[in-house]
């Protein structure tokens, strides 16, 4: 038995057989399903520590999935799309998902995708900055992966949580989209500077507008920084 299990959704079994080979190998146990009403009802009754999801599927394609997903789960998820076409990468990025892989692609890029989000959580948690940052009435802990306001859970993916703990870790410092590319995403993600903006929209959308002493604020032609009245 694996500790840790990587849920695979994907209507080719190819897909599943090589990935499981090299997730094996890397010690991570696998959990196939072939659509998406069956990842959703696995993840109801399995406990993966990160999705890769087929974007066109028959019935219920990955993007209805992703947002499913995310409507109570912040679950990491890498999207894969054979299409390779942009729009399905932004949109799935503005749903939630925090990387994709375009087909056809290496079972050794896809195992490096997993394992540098996991390295990522094991670092963020043993850095010396406390794992929880609290700004009056925002609580973002790293170490749960959770962001709170008044008391109430805001569901984040993963990355909004990483970009939002990042940038309150580091009042008053502006981070250009690079730099929170880099920190966050890391030289393993082949992605735009318009996946930053994505990301710190949606992170906005989820906080209070009024009535804060603290703000995440764009700085014009450079990037983003987290103020404290």
């Amino acid at each position: 038995m694996y500790e840790e299990n990587i849920l695979i959704c994907d209507d080719d079994p190819v897909v599943h057989e090589s990935l499981k080979i090299y997730l094996n190998n890397e010690g991570f146990g696998c959990i196939s399903v072939f659509n998406g009403n069956e990842a959703l009802e696995e993840l109801e009754k399995s406990n993966p520590v990160l999705v890769v999801l087929d974007i066109m599927m028959p019935g219920m394609n990955g993007l209805d999935v992703c947002k499913e997903i995310r409507k109570t789960s912040a679950i990491p998820i890498i999207m894969v799309t054979a299409k390779g076409e942009e729009i399905d990468r932004i949109l799935g990025l503005e749903l939630g998902a925090d990387d994709y892989i375009v087909k056809p692609f290496s079972p050794r890029e896809v195992v490096a995708r997993i394992k540098a989000v996991r390295r990522r959580v094991g670092e963020s948690t043993a850095k010396g900055k406390s794992s929880t940052l609290t700004f009056d009435k925002l609580e973002i802990s790293i170490k749960k992966y959770q962001v709170k306001f008044d008391g109430k859970v805001l569901i984040s993916t993963p990355k909004e949580v990483e970009i939002l703990y990042l940038m309150a870790s580091n009042i008053g410092q502006v981070f250009s989209r690079e730099q929170i590319l880099d920190r966050v995403w890391g030289y393993d993600f082949f992605g735009d500077t318009r996946t930053v903006d994505t990301h710190v929209k949606r992170i906005r959308a989820k906080l209070p507008q009024e009535g804060k002493k603290w703000s995440l604020q764009t700085v014009y032609g450079v990037g983003y920084k987290f103020e404290v009245e």
